[in-house]
């Protein structure tokens, strides 16, 4: 693509509604050009850089937070990733699979004419990945707090290359997801030891909550345009995930209960959705037993609106639409059609039906 033609047709378009649906990540199947080619159809608003996990080790979330990795480098054992002195097959096809994915959504972009308001990236925030990692004694990172200093870094350096590349391809600005699927165990203390008999002790939430944000902090100053903080846990640690200062924080508002959730998960919601953006999962991730209506999936979020006492068109101007989880083990149809429905929601919540 050419980065300065891009870059002056994307700051001229005017905000859509359907620009305020993407997905989370992950993808079925291995064709990285297949991939990229519908997610640019898709959601054209804010595509995304691929991850398909089915390809194998250096492809899934850990390995690639770890190809972003400066001066630190890991390898695959039986159990796991584990950290190396040098980096080695493992680590460069790690790395490679990642600027192939990227290759594939600016070619994707280029052969559509595509002009987003944004593309977006994903990566494996520092406690998961200090969880999901082996010291060379096979204990998991986070079992030494130096560690998880120097990985965050290290982290922190490389996702500064990686949204420099990604806004140089494609021509715009970049949002960074950062995933935290681990933090909630991170928090409860209920990882494993090596030899599963015990636990790895409990993380301070203020310690937790430091780090991520400067995790968050890093980012903006990677040169992202917008940060938001994910995890799709049934019981998210909402407020300390807010109290990182990000701009938007993604749930998946199905495990949460949507308007049923406990009343504290409600007030949580409540709090961070005064003054950013909530990223609501309400498309299933994987294929439903049968094709869902439009209005019943909206049904929790509208639900959501009236129960926090906000104007349903908060929806609009301060949600986004995705699905709940990432959709690496959905069917390549149902991938396809849960993406478009996320738009199609946008554009409801944007310009509601009578029947609504």
């Amino acid at each position: 693509m050419d980065p300065g033609r891009v870059s002056e047709t994307t700051a001229a378009r005017e905000p859509e509604p359907g620009d305020r649906a993407t997905g989370l990540g992950s993808w079925p199947g291995t064709d990285r050009q297949e991939a990229a080619r519908t997610i640019v159809g898709e959601v054209p608003g804010l595509p995304y850089v691929p991850e398909l996990p089915a390809r194998g080790a250096g492809a899934d979330m850990i390995g690639r937070a770890a190809a972003m990795l400066v001066d630190l480098a890991v390898e695959v054992w039986p159990s796991g990733y584990r950290v190396v002195h040098r980096p080695g097959g493992d680590q460069r096809r790690a790395e490679d699979l990642l600027a192939r994915d990227v290759d594939a959504l600016d070619e994707a972009l280029g052969a559509a004419g595509a002009t987003p308001r944004a593309v977006k990236c994903q990566v494996a925030g520092p406690w998961t990945l200090a969880a999901g990692v082996e010291l060379h004694s096979g204990h998991r990172v986070l079992t030494d707090r130096g560690a998880v200093a120097e990985f965050a870094a290290s982290l922190a350096e490389g996702l500064r290359t990686h949204v420099a590349t990604l806004a140089r391809r494609t021509g715009a600005p970049v949002v960074v997801q950062i995933d935290e699927p681990t933090l909630p165990a991170v928090l409860a203390g209920s990882l494993t030891t090596p030899s599963g008999y015990g636990t790895v002790g409990a993380v301070p939430g203020a310690e937790a909550r430091s780090l991520l944000a400067a995790t968050v902090e890093g980012a903006r100053a990677a040169g992202a345009e917008r940060v938001v903080l994910h995890c799709c846990h049934p019981t998210p640690p909402l407020a300390l995930l807010g109290a990182t200062a990000p701009d938007a924080v993604a749930v998946d508002l199905t495990a949460l209960g949507g308007p049923d959730a406990p009343k504290e998960i409600l007030d949580a919601l409540g709090e961070l959705w005064e003054d950013r953006d909530l990223w609501l999962g309400i498309v299933p991730s994987t294929d439903p037993s049968a094709r869902p209506d439009l209005h019943a999936l909206a049904a929790p979020a509208l639900e959501l609106a009236d129960q926090l006492g906000f104007d349903r068109a908060r929806l609009a101007d301060r949600a986004v639409v995705t699905p709940s989880c990432g959709l690496a083990g959905a069917t390549p149809g149902w991938a396809r059609r849960a993406t478009s429905t996320t738009v199609e929601l946008a554009r409801a919540f944007a310009d509601p039906p009578a029947s609504w």
